[in-house]
């Protein structure tokens, strides 16, 4: 049996949108930084963890308002915003070699597919027990397999927070 990938690319959030959020985030409030005590905060301008010390912001986001305006349709319902962690000031990005970020053997994660219409087509959890980047590699292929599917978000089962989004390469 042969399996079809369909190439996808991980995107943090956009360095235009994280200069907005730093600002004033998604629910209108302005954006509060300090200084990280414990490291460990999950980044989402450059899909890595924080260090201690490092200066962050926990800020609201709405990732599927700003794609569907992006791309002029309307998401109705399926808008929502959530906390996100972000530097204070700008980082550079994620590393070119980073690959699929927040995964840890243990960790919970739900991929939830979006079409064209910014509308929810399914989602699955996954229990990245074992290979975290094969478990969520396997559902992004699974996801792409479907023409229909514009976008995938993936998000923290445990507290549904947005990680990051993965679209067709």
């Amino acid at each position: 049996m042969t399996t079809h990938v369909t190439p996808h690319t991980v995107l943090a959030i956009a360095p235009p949108v994280l200069r907005a959020l730093r600002t004033l985030d998604d629910a209108g409030r302005p954006c509060a930084p300090y200084e990280d005590p414990e490291g460990g905060a999950p980044l989402r301008c450059c899909l890595r963890r924080s260090v201690p010390g490092e200066r962050i912001a926990l800020v609201a986001y709405a990732p599927l308002r700003r794609w569907a305006a992006a791309t002029g349709v309307d998401p109705g319902a399926y808008d929502e915003q959530g906390p996100v962690f972000v530097h204070a000031d700008d980082c550079g990005g994620p590393a070119p070699e980073a690959g699929l970020p927040f995964g840890h053997p243990g960790a919970l994660r739900t991929a939830r597919r979006y079409d064209a219409a910014g509308r929810i087509l399914g989602g699955r959890v996954l229990d990245l027990a074992e290979d975290p980047d094969a478990v969520v590699g396997r559902a992004l292929a699974e996801a792409f397999e479907d023409p229909r599917t514009a976008l995938v978000h993936v998000r923290a089962a445990e507290f549904g927070c947005y990680l990051f989004e993965v679209r067709r390469a």
